[in-house]
């Protein structure tokens, strides 16, 4: 136990009852002390601004994460949130459901409601919890974790469908999500993205006023992202409310009217901004900078300015090495994959573009040398022997010990050298997961280990499937920005399969295209570079892009926009011109 100056009281206590320690927030003055004598690191001291000690919306209890404001949505319209991860976008999405009851900061003695309508008098959201109070709103939520639907939900696609279809639109929403081939599936035996869609369509059949999707896009590809995103949206009506979290940054601004940033210390604390415009609010996130409120929130902003990398020089053709791999193809049951010859250099990323079940992951797997291609009039096609190292798409943590462990088995030199500690681990946060063990990690923890593992082996080609998924926004950003710089420093080739679309175009130096029917006949076009590739791709999917002039982020054309419309005569579905 610890005193404080000389009155006495006790600034720390750890009860003989509990092993857990209590800091008192209104006797703490901040001086560190504990925090130097905590011999595990334990404690951390945050300082919140000033203002916000009276906006507090909810608190799970002492010494622990609190919210701070409430988005606020608006009837017939898209409300979107973003935001890293552990910062409060999924409490925010439970109170304004009506599932969990703020408290105001008042853990202890919780308000009753008709308190916490005085306290939201005169905003909107008195209006929004009133109509929620009277029963007047039913809110459903799709939730974040898709992956565990299968223990909750038992029966067939069609089934589950028939009993929650309220809207008499399952027909139509099994088109739009293409589930008529799984309809007569078991739920339990569905693919991630398959479970992704049938999700969305559980929440989109049934009658509500208030719709809440928790990151709709993971385990999609790109065409999917765009068709749940118009589900999303054609659920709105005059007084119902569509709000969406979602970490593909291109997608939400596709699908949102407007947007309210989250900001804070993850795990600690979170405050909600006012409402903005979609590009506004999509800008000041990438900035780390809320004009409204005078407040810095990230030390740097995030800008996404992509040049043309012009390899063809003479000098430059010089100095890369270049490889080749041959034309080949490979059956798989029904499905067959057609490889065009193609060549690509060191220090060159590779972004493959394609649809869910075109062939990126047997692709990669052929480079890898895990599976052999079909042979050719009986004699086999060689494929040259690169040395890869692998980031497969599915993580399955089995490690029985601690990340340092892990990393210490695996990748000992790298993990060691003050290089890789600087370019890799610092940017990826690997330091606080060190002694954590690895079966106990989130889905974002175990992305970011997995991408060190992958670029700590030592290999001529790094072959990274996905490493987008379970990372937010801010995450992805410096997690392409990591690939980018270790690929460009150590001179070697990396060949990514990646839907975000903001992480692909940032990465991508070419892009191979894929084309044909999934699942059943696909053709991988040899790598091309990334203006050719992006209007081949984007032509296939009928949209355009155009670029924020601000920090130059792809941004999603509005279907049958002037824009739209202008970049699709003109044939520039990707637009590069800054």
């Amino acid at each position: 136990m610890i005193s404080i100056t000389r009155t006495g009281k006790l600034c720390i206590e750890v009860a003989p009852t509990s092993k857990i320690a209590f800091i008192s927030e209104e006797l703490c003055i901040g001086c560190g002390i504990c925090v130097k004598k905590c011999p595990f690191e334990a404690i951390q001291i945050i300082n919140l601004p000033k203002d916000l000690a009276k906006d507090t919306t909810h608190r799970y209890g002492p010494n622990t994460f609190k919210l701070h404001r409430l988005p606020v949505p608006r009837p017939g319209q898209v409300l979107g949130l973003v935001g890293t991860n552990g910062i409060g976008k999924s409490t925010a999405l439970k109170v304004l459901a009506g599932k969990l009851k703020p408290n105001l900061g008042r853990f202890n003695n919780p308000p009753d409601w008709q308190e916490i309508l005085t306290y939201f008098r005169g905003s909107e959201l008195q209006n929004y919890f009133t109509r929620i109070l009277e029963d007047d709103l039913k809110a459903i939520i799709k939730p974040q974790y898709v992956d565990h639907i299968p223990k909750a939900v038992q029966g067939n696609v069609g089934q589950v469908l028939d009993q929650k279809d309220e809207r008499d639109m399952k027909s139509e929403l099994c088109n739009d999500l293409e589930l008529n081939q799984v309809i007569d599936r078991n739920v339990g035996d569905l693919s991630g993205g398959e479970l992704q869609r049938f999700a969305i369509a559980v929440v989109a059949v049934q009658n509500a006023e208030i719709y809440m999707f928790d990151e709709p896009s993971s385990y999609l590809d790109v065409k999917q992202r765009l068709k749940a995103a118009q589900v999303v949206r054609s659920l709105l009506r005059p007084h119902s409310y569509v709000i969406v979290v979602e970490h593909d940054l291109s997608v939400l601004d596709y699908l949102s009217d407007f947007i309210c940033c989250l900001y804070g210390k993850p795990g600690a604390y979170g405050v909600v901004t006012l409402p903005f415009s979609v590009r506004e609010g999509i800008n000041i996130f990438l900035a780390g900078f809320v004009p409204t409120e005078n407040l810095r929130f990230r030390d740097e902003s995030l800008t996404f300015k992509v040049a043309e990398t012009p390899q063809e020089s003479a000098e430059e053709i010089e100095t890369y090495a270049r490889y080749k791999y041959p034309t080949m193809t490979k059956t798989q049951g029904n499905f067959r994959l057609h490889v065009v010859e193609g060549e690509f250099t060191d220090s060159q990323i590779i972004v493959m573009l394609g649809e869910n079940g075109t062939g990126k992951t047997t692709f990669i797997r052929m480079l890898a040398g895990l599976l052999k291609p079909d042979s050719v009039e009986g004699s086999d096609v060689e494929i040259p022997e690169f040395n890869v190292s692998y980031k497969p798409q599915k993580i399955s943590p089995k490690f029985p010990s601690t990340v340092r462990h892990l990393l210490h088995q695996k990748i000992r030199d790298s993990y060691m050298h003050p290089q890789f500690v600087s370019d890799v681990m610092k940017p990826l946060l690997i330091e606080q997961l060190m002694d954590q063990e690895v079966v106990n990690l989130s889905g974002g923890e175990l992305q970011r280990v997995a991408l060190c593992l992958c670029l700590g082996k030592p290999a001529d080609i790094y072959l990274i499937d996905e490493p987008s998924a379970y990372l937010d926004s801010e995450q992805r950003i410096v997690a392409s920005k990591v690939i980018k710089r270790f690929i460009l420093h150590a001179k070697k080739t990396a060949f990514v399969v990646e839907h975000d679309f903001i992480m692909a175009t940032y990465l991508a130096d070419r892009v191979i295209v894929y084309e044909g029917k999934p699942s059943i006949d696909c053709t991988a076009n040899s790598p091309q570079s990334l203006l050719t590739g992006m209007n081949l791709f984007l032509s296939h999917l009928d949209i355009t892009f155009r670029r924020d002039p601000t920090n130059f982020r792809p941004r999603i054309n509005k279907l049958d926009s002037t824009k739209d419309r202008e970049q699709k005569s003109a044939g520039s579905y990707y637009y590069l011109d800054d």
